[in-house]
């Protein structure tokens, strides 16, 4: 008795030249260089809806406002300023300039025209020392020059003054002006002094001015012709006044 076995036909082994470039059937092709097919899209797009909105913007409220301003009050005052007292001084500082005794006004006009620092090399570094040009007088006809020197500035003023006070010396005015023309000359210092009308002014700056505002003078025309030179400029002008005369001292030299 035989026993028979029918094998189907789709069991036997398939080999893998079964298809051309081993394809696993209709529509699971990789295409050439391994693609999954034709783009392999999930749908039209995977949109999740329209636009996802949450609201119309989400707004909390009109504004969120607190208040009208929230003011605590009337400006809070605290009382009519709140005075300590008249001044509170402490009175004088420690370690400060000491306070020099006032003088006494005798009507004589200062006025400081030029101050030179001279440097004195040593060997320990430099010393300095202050020479102060002063112009002295009493606005009345009187005018001195004086000229000091000290290691501090205050010092050689103070010298300058005494020395402008002891050499003071009577200038001829007529009225608040000058009564001629005159050139004062004094090392290379020229001025060239001329009378004015009232309302002038003193037409003239530096150390010219300052003489000139010491004696008295309120009308007057200069210029300077020579130096620049601060000490020659001022004895120029000292120069220039000490040469005015007036029609009584010439009537009275020819009497």
């Amino acid at each position: 008795m035989s026993t028979e076995t029918n094998t189907p036909a789709s069991a036997a082994p398939s080999s893998p030249a079964a298809s051309p470039g081993g394809s696993g059937g209709p529509g699971a092709n990789r295409g050439p260089g391994g693609n999954r097919g034709p783009g392999g899209n999930r749908g039209p797009g995977g949109n999740r809806g329209p636009g996802g909105n949450r609201g119309p913007g989400g707004n909390r409220g009109p504004g969120g406002n607190r208040g009208p301003g929230g003011n605590r009050g009337p400006g809070g005052n605290r009382g009519p300023g709140g005075n300590r007292g008249p001044g509170g001084n402490r009175g004088p500082r420690r370690g400060g300039r000491r306070d020099e005794p006032e003088k006494p006004d005798d009507g004589i006009f200062e006025k400081v025209v030029f101050i030179n620092r001279c440097a004195k090399v040593v060997k320990g570094g430099r010393r300095f020392s202050f020479s102060a040009l002063v112009v002295a007088g009493d606005k009345k006809g009187k005018v001195g020059v004086g000229y000091g020197k000290a290691n501090e500035v205050p010092e050689s003023i103070r010298k300058g003054n005494e020395k402008a006070r002891k050499e003071l010396e009577s200038i001829s005015l007529k009225g608040d002006t000058i009564p001629h023309e005159v050139l004062g000359e004094f090392d290379g210092g020229k001025v060239l002094l001329r009378p004015a009308t009232t309302g002038t002014g003193i037409i003239a700056g530096g150390g010219v001015r300052a003489v000139l505002e010491a004696a008295g003078v309120q009308n007057v025309l200069t210029k300077s012709l020579g130096s620049n030179n601060h000490n020659a400029v001022v004895y120029a002008t000292l120069d220039g006044l000490r040469q005015l005369k007036t029609y009584e001292d010439y009537k009275r030299l020819r009497s």
